[in-house]
């Protein structure tokens, strides 16, 4: 039992030296260090994606028929998923949401593309999807 009281003993010696060297290290802060770490900004990150909508800053109406038929298959009026058109996840269920008010108010056929939007410029390319899909 002794021999075990005078090896904490001597622990708590040590412990206290070490406490009393650290708090003497860090109560002192050196104006300049050259070890210390710099602030910079990660080099490896990426830019952030923002999809067409967002960057735009336009907001999809059940009105501008013109818009929301680039999101919309010309042959089968279906449309487009989020990984063929880009866009995020709010921007992508307010464009279906539009689409079919659009339709059930009768702006827009349900089952093809109106033929004046068919020359219309593509905002992306349905045959090369942003990610790919199994189809």
């Amino acid at each position: 039992m002794s021999i075990f009281l005078k090896r904490t003993s001597g622990v708590g010696k040590f412990l206290r030296q070490a406490i009393s060297i650290r708090h003497a290290a860090t109560s002192e802060p050196s104006a300049i260090d050259p070890d210390a770490p710099v602030a910079m900004e990660n080099p490896f990150e990426k830019p952030r994606q923002e999809c067409i909508l967002c960057r735009g800053n336009i907001d999809p109406d059940y009105k501008n028929v013109r818009l929301l038929s680039q999101f919309q298959s010309p042959y089968t009026g279906r449309i487009y998923g989020r990984h063929i058109t880009g866009l995020c996840k709010a921007k992508q269920e307010k464009v279906e949401n539009e689409i079919t008010k659009a339709q059930m108010c009768g702006l827009m056929p349900t089952y093809k593309k109106t033929n004046e939007f068919l020359k219309d410029p593509p905002l992306f390319d349905p045959e090369r999807p942003i990610r790919p899909h199994k189809y």
